[in-house]
């Protein structure tokens, strides 16, 4: 059976975003970080890894593929997106939001968009 290793994103600096991503997630570099690739593992425990690998390709304002980070309730999303947006994150005018989400779209320091889910309300 197959099973997700690690989750890739292109990125511009794989420093700043590992930079970014390790403080977003409480993540550090499974090894010592190169130029253009670096993977990320939890801190404590397990989960995905998260790869940073370097891209030119510009990053896809609708993307297929995102990753959704999961908050407790409104006031833990509302928190965490605050402390994102003070790591460098950004808010995205999303034009497809529902008229009450669950989510709130950003974006990291190189344009990936994500998503931070309330996830209390099922």
């Amino acid at each position: 059976m197959l099973r997700v290793g690690s989750v890739v994103l292109g990125v511009s600096d794989v420093a700043r975003a590992a930079a970014f991503w390790g403080e977003a997630l409480g993540y550090v570099p499974r090894e010592e970080l190169d130029d253009d690739w670096g993977v990320l593992v939890p801190a404590e425990g397990t989960g995905v890894q998260v790869a940073l690998m370097e891209s030119a390709t510009p990053p896809q304002g609708r993307p297929r593929v995102h990753l959704d980070l999961y908050a407790g309730d409104a006031a833990d999303q509302a928190a965490e997106v605050e402390r994102l947006v003070a790591l460098g994150a950004r808010r995205v005018a999303w034009d497809l939001y529902p008229d009450d989400p669950d989510f709130v779209v950003l974006a990291d320091p190189d344009d990936n968009v994500f998503c931070v889910i309330d996830t209390s309300r099922g």
